[in-house]
C-alpha cells in the first residue's frame, strides 16, 4: 500500500522513458468527464438556438402596446433547425456510453467549427443591400466566444486546437462572401472580410494558452497518480474510507487494482494517531505481501503517497464477489459451498499459521472468478485489516483511524467485546458466509449495528434449513453451527481442520465442468457484464 516507511514505493517515481510517456497522457476518466461536458454544451447550444430564433420573430405591435406579434419565418431559420439539429445529434452521440471518450473530443472539435459556420452564416444572412462600400470596423464575434469555450471545455493539444481555431474563424469571412453573392451586402474589396474579423483569429491564441493550461492540469493529475511503478486509470469504485481504481504498471503493462485510503482517515490533526496507522499499516501490509496461498489475493506493492494517502496494489480479477453472486443469482447448493469454503480454508490456514487473523471475513472479501484455466477460483481479499496475534498491545490500521475492525453481520463475539482474537475469530465469520451462501439470508436480522453485534453475542442462530427451508446435508449443517459457536473453543480449532470436516461431508463434490458450464452460462446470459474486468479490491473497501 503506501509509502511512508515502505522503501519499495516511491512518491516521486523515477523519470524512465515509459514514465514520461504516460505523464504526458491525460487520465481516461478525464477525458470521459471531458466529453460529458461536450454532451452538456451542445445541449445547451441546441436550447440556445431554438430560444434566440424564437426570440428573433417576437416583436412589439405596431400600435405600441406590449402585445408581441410573431413575425413570420425566413430562410434564415433553416440555418438555426440545422444548428439545433447538429447540437441534439452530438448530444445524442456523445451520451452513449460505449463511445471513446477522445474520439468524442475529437469529434467536439469538428462540432466547434460546424457551429461557427451557422453563426458565421446567420449572421451575415441578411443586411440591407447598398451599392457603396459599407463601413468595416474590426469586431469580436459570437465565434470568438465560442473558441474560447471550447479551448476550456476540451482539453486539445495545441495543434488540434490552432487548426480547428483557424477554419472556425474564417467561418466570419464566407458567411460575408456568402451574403455578397446573395446580393445581399457589397463590403467592398475582400480583405475587408478578414480585416472584419481579425480580432476573431487573435482569440486563438488566447485559446490556446487556456488549451495549454486545461492539458497540463490534466498532465499533473495523471502525475500525481503514479504510485509507485503504477499508473492510476479508470475510477472504479468510490468507498467509506477511499476509492479504487484500475491500474498498469509503467513497465510490464501488467493490469491491477490499486485501493487508495484517503489522508483524513488516518488521524486528521492528530499527527501522532496518524503516525500511528501509518507504521501499523506498513507492518500489516508487509505481512499481507508475503502471503503466498493461491487463493489469497496477490500484494503487488504498497505505500504512501506525498500526501499521505495510503495504497495498496492488487492483482485485478475477472469474475464477483460472493455477496453479489447471491444477491444476484440466489442462494449455492451445498456442494459449491463446501467448494467454495474449502478454498477460502485454504488461504486463511496460511495466515493463520504465520499468527495473522484476518478480521473481516464476509462475502464481500472474497471474491470467485476464472482464474488461469479454472472457473469458480478463490481469492480472499482485503487484508489489510490483519493483525498479528502477537502484537494483540498494539493498535491496528483500522481502529487507529477511528475505524471498528470487522463488520458486524460477521463478528465473531470475542471482537465485538474487545477481547483478544485469534485464527478461530475468522472462523465464525466464516460460518456466517457459509450461512449466507446456503439461504441467501445473514445469520441475524436486525435495524441497526447495535442490535446486530447483541444478536451475535446473545442468541443461537437458526439452522439454514430451518431460516431458508432448504435441503442441507445434516453433517454440513451441523458444522457450519460449530462454526457459529459463542465460544471459541467450541468451534474448529483451525481452517486446515475445518477443510478436513468439509472434505468429509457425504455429498457429490462441485466439478470444474459444473464450474464451467455455470460461468459459460452466466457470460452468454443477461448477466455477461458481470464478468469484465471486475476489480478484486472494489468490494474490499470499507463500507
Amino acid at each position: 500500500m503506501p509509502e511512508l516507511i515502505a522503501p519499495k514505493a516511491q512518491s516521486t517515481p523515477p523519470s524512465f522513458g515509459g514514465r514520461r510517456k504516460s505523464a504526458r497522457a491525460i487520465p481516461n476518466d478525464l477525458l470521459k468527464e471531458a466529453s460529458r461536458r461536450i454532451e452538456i454544451t451542445s445541449l445547451l447550444a441546441a436550447v440556445l438556438w431554438v430560444v434566440a430564433s424564437l426570440l428573433w420573430h417576437l416583436r412589439v405591435g405596431s400600435t405600441g402596446s406590449a402585445r408581441l406579434q410573431f413575425s413570420p419565418f425566413k430562410s434564415s431559420d433553416v440555418i438555426a433547425v440545422l444548428a439545433t439539429l447538429s447540437s441534439l445529434g452530438m448530444y445524442a452521440y456523445a451520451r452513449t456510453t460505449k463511445r471513446d471518450a477522445a474520439f468524442i473530443l475529437n469529434l467536439g472539435l469538428v462540432y466547434m467549427v460546424v457551429m461557427a459556420l451557422y453563426i458565421g452564416l446567420i449572421t451575415h444572412w441578411f443586411v440591407t443591400p447598398t451599392t457603396t462600400t459599407m463601413n468595416i470596423e474590426p469586431v469580436i464575434s459570437w465565434i470568438g466566444v465560442v473558441i474560447l469555450m471550447f479551448a476550456a471545455v476540451i482539453p486539445a493539444s495545441p495543434r488540434k486546437l490552432i487548426i480547428a481555431g483557424l477554419i472556425a474563424a474564417s467561418m466570419n469571412p464566407i458567411g460575408m462572401f456568402v451574403s455578397r453573392a446573395r446580393g445581399m451586402w457589397d463590403f467592398g474589396p475582400s480583405i475587408n472580410a478578414l480585416l472584419m474579423h481579425y480580432p476573431d483569429f487573435l482569440l486563438i491564441g488566447v485559446a490556446v494558452v487556456i488549451a495549454r493550461v486545461v492539458s497540463r492540469l490534466g498532465q499533473q493529475v495523471s502525475k500525481a497518480r503514479e504510485m509507485g511503478s503504477y499508473q492510476l486509470g479508470d475510477l472504479l469504485k468510490r468507498g467509506g474510507m477511499g476509492e479504487v481504481y484500475k491500474a498498469t504498471h509503467t513497465m510490464l503493462a501488467r493490469p491491477a487494482a490499486i485501493k487508495l485510503i484517503r489522508p483524513e482517515m488516518l488521524g486528521g490533526e492528530k499527527s501522532e494517531d496518524a503516525q500511528i496507522a501509518l507504521k501499523r499499516f506498513h507492518r500489516e501490509a508487509e505481512a499481507a505481501a508475503n502471503l503466498r496461498a493461491p487463493h489469497t489475493v496477490e500484494l503487488f506493492d504498497f505505500g504512501v503517497t506525498e500526501d499521505q494517502t495510503l495504497y495498496f496494489v492488487m492483482e485485478l480479477l475477472q469474475g464477483l464477489d460472493l455477496e453479489t453472486l447471491v444477491q444476484k443469482h440466489g442462494a449455492l447448493p451445498p456442494a459449491r459451498v463446501i467448494h467454495i469454503l474449502r478454498q477460502v480454508c485454504e488461504s486463511l490456514e496460511e495466515a493463520h499459521e504465520r499468527g495473522l487473523v484476518h478480521r473481516d471475513i464476509k462475502p464481500a472479501n472474497i471474491h470467485v472468478g476464472h482464474v488461469g484455466i479454472r472457473d469458480d477460483f478463490v481469492k480472499v481479499l482485503d487484508f489489510g485489516l490483519v493483525k498479528s496475534v502477537a502484537a494483540s498491545s498494539e493498535v491496528s490500521l483500522g481502529t487507529a483511524v477511528g475505524r471498528t475492525p470487522g463488520t458486524p453481520a460477521y463478528m465473531a463475539p470475542e471482537m465485538a467485546l474487545g477481547e483478544t482474537v485469534d485464527g478461530r475469530a475468522d472462523i465464525y465469520a466464516l460460518g456466517c458466509v457459509a450461512y449466507y451462501l446456503l439461504t441467501g439470508k445473514l445469520v441475524f436480522d436486525a435495524e441497526n449495528t447495535f442490535q446486530m453485534v447483541a444478536k451475535h453475542l446473545h442468541h443461537e442462530a437458526i439452522p439454514p434449513s430451518v431460516r431458508g427451508g432448504i435441503e442441507v446435508p445434516p453433517e454440513l449443517e451441523r458444522l457450519v453451527l460449530m462454526c457459529l459457536a459463542k465460544n471459541p473453543e467450541a468451534r474448529p480449532r483451525t481452517a486446515a481442520e475445518l477443510s478436513r470436516a468439509l472434505a468429509n461431508i457425504d455429498v457429490d463434490l462441485w466439478t470444474d465442468e459444473q464450474a464451467k458450464e455455470w460461468w459459460a452460462n452466466i457470460a452468454t446470459g443477461s448477466n455477461a457484464a458481470l464478468l469484465g474486468a471486475h476489480l478484486a479490491t472494489a468490494a474490499a473497501i470499507a463500507r
